[in-house]
């Protein structure tokens, strides 16, 4: 069996404020790296292969959870959000004709202006996906578990979505065939000693 746990980064400035941080490459904020020093890994995802998006967000995420170096992955590099990275979605949803839509009303092929589709995400993860082996845990981006749990779940970008994602909590799919395999785990808090 395959699986694959997906963790979100921790906060950023950008998170807090409501901008599309999309490949802009925001640090974790200090809060951020305060209480995710506080959580660690449940087991067997302690042991799993570790990977993260290249994003200094991520990479430090994975370090700070796990206590270890994660493997570099380009295909969880976030959504390119094009033209919209840096602004929020709260503005751009009342400035009309910017196309801007809430993620229920997407659809695969909905694309940010000079951005990517969910439809082009997945295939950009879709070969990296194919080529894992046994139990692996992804720290990404919100982009990147949406996707990859819209093909687990069946939900196409249409509607409320069968899922909600928070953060320090690992969602959990089987690769072969793709589908959920458990409820969220959360994160464990680190023992003081």
């Amino acid at each position: 069996m395959t699986r694959l746990a997906l963790l979100r980064h921790g906060h950023t400035a950008w998170n807090r404020a409501g901008q599309i941080q999309g490949r802009s490459d925001i640090p974790l904020d200090v809060e951020a790296r305060a209480e995710l020093a506080g959580y660690s890994l449940p087991e067997p995802w302690a042991e799993a292969t570790l990977w993260s998006s290249p994003l200094s967000r991520a990479v430090e995420t994975a370090q700070l959870v796990a206590g270890r170096d994660p493997i570099g992955a380009e295909a969880l590099t976030e959504m390119n959000w094009g033209d919209w990275e840096g602004k929020r979605g709260v503005d751009l949803i009342e400035q009309p004709g910017s196309g801007y839509r809430h993620i229920e009303d997407w659809g695969w092929d909905y694309r940010p202006p000079a951005g990517e589709s969910p439809a082009e995400l997945w295939a950009r993860l879709e070969p990296w996906l194919a080529a894992l082996r046994g139990d692996n845990l992804a720290v990404c981006h919100i982009g990147i578990m949406r996707v990859i749990l819209a093909k687990a779940w069946g939900w196409g970008f249409d509607g409320p979505a069968p899922f909600k994602v928070k953060r320090n909590r690992l969602f959990i799919v089987d690769l072969s065939p793709l589908r959920p395999v458990a409820e969220p785990v959360r994160l464990l808090k680190r023992q003081v000693p």
